[in-house]
């Protein structure tokens, strides 16, 4: 036979996009509309159905940016209609190929009912299976019309991601808003031409199937009437029954589809617009849920579900009911989807916490897996801390998206800093919004990695990132790729039934060590200071909080403040969302971020300096409150020591100066760049030799693509290093040597202070920046004299080392890298760290001279992306970082650790003594505070931080009656280990709780 294949897909593709699909509305009578737009902020459902409205005529245009336009459509059935399907038909100005990104509408009947969403991939509203005619129809639609900010021509700068500076002029334009009587038969054939045409273009050439697939489809059409599409639907489809009974073989890749929606609790979008999102596509997906028996949804962030609880209870009520007849998913176990990366061990835990107690408070059940497809990398030390909350598995698909590297397998164990093991799955198909289309579901099968030991992967299926959800034709393909030959078989399937499954069968799966370090978004470490110190100086002001509050509690039996403090983290959680805390969202959300964080710290400190008051008592002494298990000989509350009796000299010299103490002796240059640092003890210097350290470096930063995300390693090939200085003077200050220096760049200032106190082996550098650039990153760098193997970088719980060379791909691609508080460089016997209060970032390189290799660490300070915020980090920033000369793990941790907790001086009466302390070499305390479950117990959280096995002892100050290990998350543990005794293996992380 002549080659026909392309006449035919040809000729496929023109009839279903211009006859079948457009005929899929046989016919359509318009409805009456009216509009009131609103002048401010949205207003709850009851308030805008009973609005006044005024005639709106369709075609008009309609809203501007982040507006609120509420519709009300009315109308009668047509009497020819009777007995047939009848849907409104609404096309607000939708471009389909930005749903979740632009208009959007919740639609509600007369009553106040939610129907369901319309989006540009969802324009349908059902009336009635069999209406009658003359019914008559009411519905409102809460309209938002929210601009486009990643548009075709993506990433550039744009004033409209806030409704401080969007435009007031009108986005969008109606097209219909009309009764359409809809055709069943139709679309069940546009599904069966679109299932086949996908199918054929991935199987092989000039395969049979493929063969009699394409001759299927001629059948069809020549069967199929082009001016009466209705008519001969039935007759058409007949031709393609075989070619769709067809069953798949028995070696077929198996998907466990599951419904989905990925919706970005803010990212282009503010949280206020968030609580609507949710609450759209979870009515579209009852809704569909309500028609389709097979169809499952899944849905992550307990947040989102609290949400549509408070601000729209009548969807909550459907979902909960959706919930309780095991079709409506909660997964996860998080209160968001948050950034894995920056936020704390404690933040983290609180995020299993939080999302753990809200589902079984509400449904009555705990989520098994971590439900994370979207992050920007994931934690070496996250393994752990899900096993020990008690999850059994792991999810995400983000790695697919690296630049250099294919990630080895999809189906594996990940295995963290301590040696913990969590099964973990990566969908070959490479999205968490998949389509099922015929490439996504040939795709899982050609790239599933496992393929020789396993037979199973995941598809997350629905339009997301701005929501929208899993539609009608989603769920029609899914019925006919069941078993279809040529094809993986799709089942819709909980992921618990997935995993239990994918465990069974992969009996002896590949092991991966280390982070999931994702070669892609590597700004985000950076991009928004603001955002990050906040959130830095937030965690750290509620674990203050929940230390003196429980101290006061059980000591003076204060009443401990639960609820405050439980609205303090969930907004702390919220906050480290995975487009908030890396930096990626509009303007808005990071003024509101920035807000929040601050009224985080200034409540957590109000409930922190309250428990220091009752402690402290009435009296003039002055008291020492150290919040941190890096204590000195005076314990908690009690009054200063005496002076130590060390001193620092501040000596000139070649128009610098040099700072020295009993500890170490620092040289400053004229230029405040340090080129000498020499640990007294060992005679060790930590510069390089002939090199500056404390140099300011300002590169272009121009990436790609995904401006405030990404930082492309050809930012290096251009840098200014800013040695200049306009000033420098000198003075003790109280006994501390300070240096400051001032320095002009580009558009921008700083004014940094160089110190060092008498009794520290650490140089501090406060930098107050006043930043106005356009695309730049700011590193500050560090030569130091150290042929160092690996940098070993803080995270939660622990420090993750990773190697100084670029041997690999892999370690090439690791051009930046991030960190919680410290940084440390070392040789066997002499190490350096670097301390920060504000910053994530850092890059290291290896340099060979004469002298020997050497390693230089940069931190990265700031970036001025312009997409999505076009004015990011502008303004005055202050961060402060540490050279810490001499260093280990312990004093690294422990300097770490003090510089982001200092202590706090008031004045009092009373000496008090640690509620909890630990003895043990590197064991550190995390948190205390009361249990959860409100019944008075003190909970207490220590971790091993240096990475070796130790043991130690946990010394309790008041009368107890008891102590066990819990879990993570405070629940109880079968055959749990008692006691105040305990040995720790490398950076094993315990919770314990003891009984009052």
């Amino acid at each position: 036979m002549h080659e026909e294949t392309s006449l035919t897909v040809g000729r496929v593709t023109r009839v279903l996009t211009e006859r079948v699909t457009p005929a899929i509305y046989s016919t359509s009578h318009p409805l009456t509309v009216k509009t009131h737009q609103l002048d401010g902020e949205p207003i709850p459902p009851a308030h805008g159905l009973a609005l006044d409205f005024a005639p709106f005529e369709v075609g008009s245009a309609w809203g501007p940016a982040w507006g609120t336009t509420w519709f009300k459509l009315t109308g009668e059935v047509p009497a020819g209609w009777s007995g047939r399907r009848v849907e409104a038909r609404i096309d607000l100005g939708f471009d389909i190929n930005m749903p979740g990104f632009q208009c959007e509408a919740l639609v509600y009947r007369a009553d106040g009912t939610p129907v369901k969403s319309i989006n540009p991939r969802n324009q349908w509203v059902p009336i009635s299976d069999a209406a009658e005619g003359g019914e008559s129809i009411e519905l409102y639609l809460e309209a938002a019309s929210n601009p486009v900010l990643l548009d075709y021509h993506p990433f550039l700068p744009t004033q409209e991601g806030d409704i401080e500076t969007s435009s007031p002029e009108p986005l969008y334009r109606t097209r219909h808003m009309e009764l359409a009587v809809f055709e069943p038969e139709v679309f069940e054939l546009s599904l069966d031409l679109e299932v086949l045409l996908e199918l054929q273009a991935e199987l092989p050439e000039t395969g049979p199937r493929r063969m009699r697939i394409l001759q299927a489809l001629d059948n069809a059409l020549d069967r199929l009437d082009l001016q009466r599409i209705v008519a001969t639907a039935s007759d058409a489809r007949a031709q393609l029954r075989d070619a769709l009974d067809s069953p798949a073989e028995a070696s077929s890749h198996r998907i466990a589809a599951v419904g989905h929606a990925h919706i970005d609790s803010a990212w282009l979008w503010p949280v206020r617009e968030t609580i609507r999102k949710v609450a759209r596509t979870t009515s579209s997906m009852t809704e569909l849920i309500e028609n389709d028996p097979d169809f499952l949804y899944g849905m992550s962030s307990a947040q989102q579900y609290e949400w549509i609880k408070e601000h729209r209870p009548e969807v909550y009520a459907r979902v909960k009911d959706a919930v309780a007849k095991g079709r409506f998913l909660p997964l996860g176990g998080m209160w968001v989807e948050s950034d894995t990366v920056m936020p704390t061990g404690e933040s983290i835990a609180r995020q299993f916490s939080y999302g753990q107690r809200f589902f079984e408070k509400e449904f009555g059940i705990r989520s098994k897996g971590v439900w994370l497809p979207d992050s920007f990398g994931y934690s070496p030390a996250l393994p752990q801390l899900m096993r020990r909350a008690g999850f059994e598995w792991f999810f995400t698909q983000k790695i697919s998206w690296n630049q250099r590297n294919v990630f080895p397998h999809h189906s594996f164990l990940w295995e963290g800093i301590d040696g913990s093991r969590m099964f973990t799955h990566f969908p070959p198909m490479d999205t968490y919004n998949s389509q099922l289309s015929g490439e996504e579901v040939a795709k899982s099968t050609r790239q599933f990695r496992e393929n020789r030991v396993a037979t199973q992967s995941i598809a997350p299926v629905g339009w997301g990132d701005g929501g929208g959800g899993t539609t009608r034709e989603m769920t029609g393909k899914a019925r006919r790729l069941a078993d279809l030959e040529g094809s993986a078989r799709v089942q819709w399937q909980h992921p618990d039934d997935f995993f239990d499954a994918a465990k069974a069968e992969l009996t002896d799966p590949a092991v991966w060590v280390g982070e999931l370090y994702l070669e892609l978004h590597r700004g985000t470490l950076t991009s928004q200071h603001a955002t990050k110190a906040g959130n830095r100086r937030a965690e750290q002001a509620l674990i203050e909080a929940e230390l003196w509050a429980t101290t006061a509690a059980v000591r003076d039996g204060a009443a401990y403040p639960h609820d405050e403090l439980d609205r303090l983290w969930k907004l702390l959680l919220l906050q480290q969302f995975h487009d908030i805390l890396p930096g990626t969202s509009i303007a808005w959300v990071h003024r509101e971020a920035a807000a929040t964080f601050a009224a985080i710290v200034a409540d957590a400190q109000t409930i922190a300096a309250a428990a220091r008051r009752v402690l402290a008592g009435e009296g003039d002494r002055k008291l020492v409150f150290n919040p941190t298990s890096i204590a000195g000989p005076a314990p908690l509350g009690a009054a200063p020591a005496a002076a130590s009796g060390l001193s620092v000299s501040l000596t000139e010299r070649d128009g610098g100066f040099v700072l020295e103490n009993d500890l170490v002796t620092v040289v400053i240059t004229a230029e405040g760049l340090i080129t000498s640092a020499v640990d007294t003890a060992t005679g060790r210097d930590a510069i390089a030799p002939g090199t500056e350290a404390n140099l300011f470096q300002l590169h272009q930063d121009f990436p790609n693509m995904w401006d405030a995300w990404d930082i492309d390693h050809f930012y290096r090939n251009r840098v200014d290093d800013l040695r200049a200085a306009e000033s420098l003077s000198a003075q003790l200050v109280d006994g501390t040597a300070e240096v400051v220096v001032e320095r002009s760049f580009s558009t921008s200032a700083l004014r940094q202070t160089i110190s060092l106190a008498p009794d520290s082996a650490t140089v501090v550098l406060r930098t107050e920046i006043d930043w106005n650039e356009t695309e730049k990153l700011l590193k500050l760098a560090f030569p130091l004299d150290l042929q160092a193997a690996t940098t070993e970088a803080e995270t939660q719980f622990g420090f993750h080392s990773r190697p100084t060379h670029v041997n690999t791909s892999w370690e090439a691609a690791k051009f930046e890298t991030s960190m919680h508080r410290f940084v440390l460089v070392r040789e066997p016997d002499f190490g350096v760290a670097l301390v920060n209060d504000s910053i994530y970032g850092y890059d290291t390189t290896r340099d060979s001279t004469d002298a020997g290799v050497s390693t230089t660490v940069r931190l990265s300070l700031l970036r001025a992306p312009r997409f999505p915020d076009p004015d990011t980090d502008h303004g005055t920033h202050v961060i402060t970082t540490g050279l810490v000369i001499g260093a280990t793990p312990e004093s690294a941790t422990a300097a770490g650790i003090e510089l982001n907790a200092p202590a706090t001086v008031v004045t009092g009466a009373n000496n008090v003594a640690p509620l909890v302390s630990v003895s043990g070499e590197g064991i550190v305390v995390s948190s205390v505070k009361l249990a959860d479950d409100r019944s008075g117990d003190v909970v207490v959280r220590v971790y091993e931080s240096r990475g070796r096995r130790t043991t130690g002892a946990l010394n309790v100050g008041f009368a107890h009656s008891g102590i066990r290990e819990v879990s993570l998350i405070e629940d109880e543990i079968p055959d749990a280990r008692t006691g105040a005794e305990f040995a720790l293996t490398p950076f094993e992380v315990r919770t314990v709780r003891i009984a009052r």
